[in-house]
């Protein structure tokens, strides 16, 4: 079981009436009224620190993903973030979850930093390829919706080719024409570094990680409770397609607060945890849905799971811990009540990689870093032998190594 640090790296000070002034968090919330770039400096340092932090705990992962404009989670070029790490540690997985492939043009920028990165990070690089979220390709790129998988699937597909074939060679795509392919370095890892998906309960993302084998990760903010039954019909898409249910193939995240009683964890995360939903989950629908970013079932899909999303908006109106943690929205409580959920949800789900959220809305440095320890050292270990030696990961990186601390906990 793999555990992988994967903060968002939110504005942290939004102001107080920030929802009932503002029309989003995404898009267009104005950034001279409400983005210091000495404060903003100040957060991407703790992020980086925070990272630095967790690869020495001895998690297996470093997560990054890539988005704009916004006050949720503004790392606009994943790839920065990544070199850095690239330098920082030894043994430890960057998972970039990921580039947006529909938002570079051409897309060989993607396969060409993707490349320097695996290089010399020592062939610890995932490449996660997300189709990329409606607010960040429609609106901030201003990509056509109906557009934005089409223009992923070229990228995908010229990647792959630019990873794999002998160059110079020409790509002749509906959206890339490109005589000369020819990338230097190639990546590290043969025939290539592994490749993720995230999604968000898009039926043709399922299929197109059964397919090709790709891992599949479910990126949602509703809890593992919620996701039930969109990991059932990702797990019945990969049986459909004969492959088999190795649970590595699958990934989530989840949002995840620990302290040393349940008691405290509810003194200490429960502003921050109302900071995230309340304001960084302020977006208007016709954002997260603009006509044309979806498919019609996947659109059928969704709106069959509105009753479930119902109760989350729900709960995060009235605002109390329990409507949080009884609802499994946030994952909270000593190291045994985390651990105890944690391992309920994993199994249910069937994954092999969690993407454990240990920085959540406002949270200050010191109380992310208390998270990140305390999940390490009294959490992290309980779940490393949930799938035992049955199971080879054959979606993380070859040079990625296993973690010391994380080691001393297998079979705990």
């Amino acid at each position: 079981m793999k555990s992988i640090f994967f903060p968002l790296n939110p504005y942290r000070e939004l102001p107080d009436d920030f929802e009932e002034r503002y029309e989003s968090v995404y898009v267009t919330p104005p950034n001279d009224e409400l983005c210091d770039p000495e404060r903003a400096a100040q957060f991407y340092n703790w992020t980086l620190d925070e990272y630095e932090a967790a690869s020495r705990l001895g998690f297996d992962g470093l997560g990054i993903n890539e988005h704009h404009q916004n006050a949720y989670g503004y790392f606009n070029s994943p790839n920065l973030f990544a070199a850095a790490l690239a330098r920082r540690t030894e043994e430890t997985a960057i998972v970039l979850l990921g580039n947006t492939l529909a938002l570079y043009d051409p897309a060989l920028r993607v396969a060409e930093d993707l490349a320097v990165l695996d290089t010399i990070s020592g062939g610890r690089i995932v490449a996660g390829m997300p189709v990329g979220t409606p607010m960040d390709t429609a609106f901030v790129y201003g990509v056509t919706p109906t557009k934005v998988r089409p223009r992923f699937h070229e990228a995908r597909d010229m990647i792959v080719q630019a990873w794999t074939r002998p160059g110079p060679f020409a790509y002749n795509g509906r959206f890339m024409k490109l005589r000369y392919v020819n990338p230097w370095p190639k990546p590290l890892q043969k025939p290539h570094p592994p490749i993720w998906l995230a999604g968000g309960a898009s039926l043709e993302t399922f299929e197109l990680a059964a397919e090709n084998d790709y891992a599949y990760n479910f990126l949602n903010f509703n809890g593992y409770q919620f996701a039930k039954d969109t990991m059932k019909l990702f797990w019945d898409t990969v049986a459909d397609r004969g492959k088999d249910d190795n649970p590595y193939r699958a990934g989530f995240f989840q949002q995840i607060v620990v302290a040393d009683t349940d008691a405290e964890a509810e003194r200490l995360y429960l502003e921050h945890v109302q900071y995230f939903y309340r304001k960084c989950m302020h977006i208007p629908p016709y954002m997260v849905a603009p006509p044309g970013y979806i498919s019609k079932r996947s659109a059928d899909f969704q709106m069959r799971r509105s009753a479930a999303a119902q109760t989350v908006r729900e709960a995060v109106v009235e605002g109390k811990w329990s409507n949080y943690v009884d609802n499994g929205i946030v994952i909270a409580g000593s190291p045994e009540t985390v651990a105890d959920q944690l391992i309920e949800g994993i199994k249910d789900l069937r994954i092999g990689h969690l993407m454990a959220s240990l920085q959540i809305g406002s949270m200050s440095h010191e109380l992310t870093l208390r998270n990140l320890t305390l999940f390490a050292e009294k959490v992290m270990p309980k779940l490393r032998g949930i799938w035992g030696d049955d199971w080879e990961d054959h979606w993380w990186p070859s040079g990625a190594g296993v973690p010391e601390q994380a080691t001393a906990g297998i079979g705990a």
